[in-house]
């Protein structure tokens, strides 16, 4: 079987391997790769800036789905031809976080999706919504799974809240159709006018270009007649996080999920302890929430959004368009028609 690998860091060493394809062991399950997704962690990851001390080769990629090839013994959750994806974390099965749910993280404590044939514990997939493609499944496991927590976790959202997304990426976008399956008004920053007018088409409801409007905490607070939002899905990071704390309004939330840009500023905890404002970090989530997700995904038969399907050979341009920030959605990668 073809897989790609990170023998060093940089886009440009990522190689193509053959290997055997594996089989599976007593509780464990072969599966044929059809798509895998890209998220910025991955190019983190390839990069060597997510952990400069990752144990290499690695298989990169969270986010694949695929069918049921195999079983092994004992396996009693599948059955060949069901069609699966990996969970991010295959130890976080369900509940709260702990230091031991959070190991095992594919595409970076452990090999990842981006191959033929992986070998995943019967207990880390999920089953996949029937009206989806391959490519649309292969968005959820990350982007969407973190999406769907800062909205039903962090932010308890419910018809009529108020809900700011930042740019159009995977996260941003899927915030964007979730929060509107619940109800709510959603208000959205974008670097570009085009990009806006694609959300706008999803159901944003209104819209600004960060970059000719930096304030944009102020347009939330126009927009929202001085209150400011229910919660804010902050991906930018240091960069970004005074904004959205000036976005907010009191006993609002923010949903920590990226870490896109740095602060060019000093940090100030004020606003976080005069507007009691709930700040969360969100690190995708459990089995269980990727399972509840999918019923939220399968009732209301949602689409994930796909920008662009890369074939397996042009992993490295994958990367490189990753790297350049001008998709909208997610970019994915067929390996299996």
């Amino acid at each position: 079987m073809k897989i790609w690998q990170i023998p060093s860091f940089g886009i440009e060493n990522l190689e193509p391997v053959d290997r055997p394809t594996p089989q599976p062991a007593p509780g464990q399950v072969l599966v044929k790769v059809h798509a895998v997704s890209l998220n910025y962690r991955d190019l983190l990851v390839t990069l060597g800036k997510y952990n400069p001390k990752l144990g290499l080769p690695r298989i990169p990629c969270s986010d694949g789905a695929g069918e049921i090839t195999a079983v092994g013994e004992g396996v009693t959750r599948w059955k060949i031809g069901q069609r699966v994806a990996g969970i991010f974390m295959q130890n976080w099965i369900e509940g709260p976080p702990t230091a031991v749910k959070q190991r095992g993280a594919l595409g970076g404590d452990i090999d990842g999706m981006a191959a033929e044939y992986v070998v995943l514990d019967e207990r880390g997939l999920v089953e996949i919504p029937a009206h989806l493609s391959w490519e649309e499944a292969a968005t959820l496991p990350c982007a969407g799974v973190t999406a769907w927590n800062a909205l039903v976790q962090t932010g308890g959202i419910k018809a009529g809240d108020t809900v700011v997304i930042q740019g159009t990426g995977g996260v941003s976008i899927f915030a964007l159709q979730f929060a509107k399956l619940m109800g709510a008004r959603v208000l959205g920053t974008s670097s570009t006018d085009e990009k806006l007018r694609r959300a706008l088409a999803l159901g944003l409801d209104s819209g600004v270009n960060y970059r000719q409007t930096p304030d944009w905490a102020a347009w939330v607070l126009e927009q929202t007649g001085g209150t400011g939002a229910d919660l804010v899905v902050e991906v930018g990071g240091a960069g970004t996080l005074t904004q959205s704390l000036r976005a907010v309004r009191i006993g609002g939330a923010v949903a920590q999920v990226g870490v896109l840009s740095q602060a060019t500023e000093p940090f100030t905890i004020f606003p976080i302890l005069y507007k009691q404002v709930r700040l969360k970090g969100i690190y995708v989530g459990s089995r269980a929430d990727f399972e509840e997700m999918n019923r939220a995904i399968a009732f209301h038969s949602m689409q994930p959004v796909v920008d662009h399907v890369f074939p397996f050979g042009d992993f490295r341009k994958a990367l490189r368009t990753m790297e350049s920030a001008s998709h909208f959605g997610k970019l994915v990668i067929r390996i299996h028609q």
